[in-house]
């Protein structure tokens, strides 16, 4: 199979770095063909600006969806954009690997995101309508490829439990799982996370990387998260809300959008008068 990796941290000899090479040496052992994207050290760019659109009239404004969506139809993105593009397509799985920073990704891999990530490519496709909202959220250019995340954190595994104060580590990665990776199309494997990266000795780091190698042997095979498809039927088109009918009303938030076997709504059949 095809994998690519795009990695994410200034320093090569990062935790994040060094689990990266853990998982593209496993991944090659097996057999896989694996491309590697280090945005730090291509110098990726990361800022949407005007010379992403080359093309665009210096007297246009610049709206970003409507510049991307013509350059992407006229085949005029900028070629570190096109060839990113190019390594999704080819791949049939990703993984990003990255430390969080501030609950979220950094800067330079949401960059990587909002450039390649191209109207007509990721997002704007398949039919809008009052029955159809687009091919996205289970559907779309991506669809039938795996998405992984790893994952560096400095706190403790407590600090992102279910009571812990930065909030559960499902919910603070919901906005990449389910809006980055599972809106075009992917299906989304659970993370891969490290915590107390900044405090980890030889020993823990061997257990991490024994841990990783496992979860990359299991790449195609273990099961996705089961994020609620958008064109699926639980969701009411175009409000784009849960259908009561389909998912209980008190549910609500992020885990209200993965199907539990207990979420949906009990049908009681009725006597007759």
């Amino acid at each position: 199979m095809k994998i690519l990796v795009v990695s994410a941290h200034p320093d090569p000899s990062s935790m994040t770095n060094a689990l990266r090479d853990v998982a593209v040496a496993e991944l090659r052992a097996a057999g896989h063909s694996v491309r590697v994207t280090d945005l730090y050290a291509i110098g990726w760019k990361s800022e949407v600006d005007r010379l992403d659109f080359p093309a665009l009239p210096a007297s246009a404004r610049l709206r970003v969806p409507a510049a991307s969506g013509e350059a992407f139809a006229t085949g005029s993105l900028t070629q570190d954009v096109v060839s990113a593009q190019q390594d999704l397509l080819w791949a049939d799985a990703l993984i990003l690997a990255f430390p969080l920073w501030w609950f979220s990704m950094p800067a330079i891999l949401k960059g990587w995101i909002d450039r390649v990530y191209a109207f007509g490519f990721a997002y704007g496709v398949g039919e809008h309508s009052e029955t159809r909202w687009g091919d996205r959220y289970g559907e779309g250019t991506l669809a039938g490829k795996r998405a992984m995340l790893v994952v560096t954190a400095g706190g403790w595994p407590s600090h992102y439990g279910p009571r812990g104060i930065n909030g559960p580590i499902d919910d603070l990665l919901f906005p990449i799982h389910h809006g980055v990776l599972f809106y075009p199309g992917y299906d989304v494997l659970p993370p891969f996370v490290q915590y107390r990266a900044d405090r980890t000795d030889a020993a823990t780091f061997d257990e991490a990387a024994t841990a990783l190698r496992a979860r990359m042997r299991l790449l195609f095979e273990t099961p996705p998260i089961p994020f609620r498809r958008q064109n699926g039927g639980d969701y009411a088109i175009p409000s784009m809300e849960l259908r009561s009918d389909r998912v209980k009303p008190n549910l609500t938030g992020f885990a209200a959008h993965v199907e539990r076997p207990d979420h949906g709504v009990e049908h009681v059949e009725r006597p007759s008068r």
